[in-house]
Order: C-alpha cells, then sequence, then structure tokens
C-alpha cells in the first residue's frame, strides 16, 4: 500500500472519531461504566506497572531484576516520544473539541495525539510478556481495557488509542530486540 492510499485511509478513520467518542460517552454516562474504566485509568497511570516492575524485582532474582530495569527504560523512552510528539501535534482532547463528548477523568497533560497511556501499556506489556510469557494473558487484557478507558472517559480519540498501540508495539519491539541483540552479543 502506497504512503498516500495509508494516509487517505487514516483520514477515513478519523472521521469517525468523534461519531466513536460521542456513543463511548453515552455509554460511559453509566455511573458503572465510567466508574471501573475510571480505575484502570488511573491503574494505568502508572501504579500497576511499577508495582509489576516492583514484584518482578523482588520475586525473581536477577532475571526479575533486569526485566523491571528494561520495562523502565522502555518507559522512560516512551515518556519522551509520546510527550515530543503531543507538544508537535498538539491536537485538542474529545472532551475540548465536542461539548456533548465529556471528560470523565482527569487529564494528566493538556493534548490528546497519541495515547500515553496506551501506548506506555502496549511497550510495558510486550517487555514483561518477552522475560514472562505466562504473564500474556493477564496484560493483553489489562492494556485492552487501559485503551478502551481512554476512549470512555472521553479524552482521546480512538485513532489516538491506535496510534499508542502502533508506536508502543514498534517500541516494545525494538526494546526486546536490543535486549536481545545485547545478551548474545555479552553471551
Amino acid at each position: 500500500m502506497t504512503p498516500s492510499a495509508l494516509l487517505l485511509r487514516w483520514k477515513m478513520l478519523q472521521a469517525f472519531d468523534p461519531r466513536l467518542c460521542r456513543m463511548a460517552s453515552q455509554w460511559a454516562r453509566r455511573r458503572s461504566i465510567h466508574r471501573f474504566f475510571g480505575v484502570i485509568s488511573r491503574l494505568g497511570n502508572g501504579v500497576f506497572w511499577y508495582g509489576l516492575m516492583a514484584m518482578l524485582a523482588a520475586f525473581d532474582g536477577t532475571r526479575g531484576i533486569v526485566a523491571a530495569l528494561q520495562m523502565l527504560v522502555t518507559g522512560l523512552v516512551a515518556w519522551l516520544l509520546y510527550r515530543t510528539l503531543k507538544l508537535h501535534t498538539r491536537r485538542p482532547r474529545p472532551f475540548q473539541a465536542h461539548p456533548d463528548v465529556t471528560a470523565r477523568a482527569a487529564v494528566l497533560d493538556e493534548y490528546s495525539f497519541p495515547s500515553g497511556h496506551t501506548l506506555h501499556a502496549v511497550s510495558f506489556t510486550i517487555v514483561a510478556v518477552a522475560w514472562f510469557p505466562f504473564l500474556a494473558l493477564p496484560l493483553i487484557v489489562f492494556t485492552v481495557l487501559v485503551a478502551m478507558s481512554r476512549v470512555v472517559l472521553g479524552l482521546h480519540y480512538p485513532t489516538h488509542v491506535l496510534a499508542g498501540v502502533l508506536i508502543g508495539t514498534a517500541l516494545g519491539a525494538v526494546s526486546v530486540w536490543s535486549c536481545s541483540v545485547f545478551f548474545l552479543a555479552i553471551a
């Protein structure tokens, strides 16, 4: 597929963004829905991931410490990436652009593109699962819920969450590849 065809598809997908945000905002009017996704989003702020890193380091010796350090470094790179992108794109959040979309959680920064929560969740999941494959199912489920929470809470457009997934996947893959190359080189 050519770059112009990809751009056209991206723009078509973006055209659905406001509609999907409105639908999610309507769904989130139910108190149980926005409370559930509010908790997921707060855990995705870092609490869950830092807790996971601490547990890996505390309970799996050197291997756990190395995995936690790799997640920490990957998280720092993710933070630098999403902050830079947000400052350059300056895309408003759905609740700022559409009066019928309600913000149901506090924002951590001003702009929407890309979803930093999603970018971090995806990259952390890839790194953690590379070290501990048995964590795949719970981490994937949590990551999907984090991504959904960002739209349900009115904080991101679906395409901004999708961008977080794509960037997080690339970052996680590069992190896993880099670490494996490093360990092969010193072996």
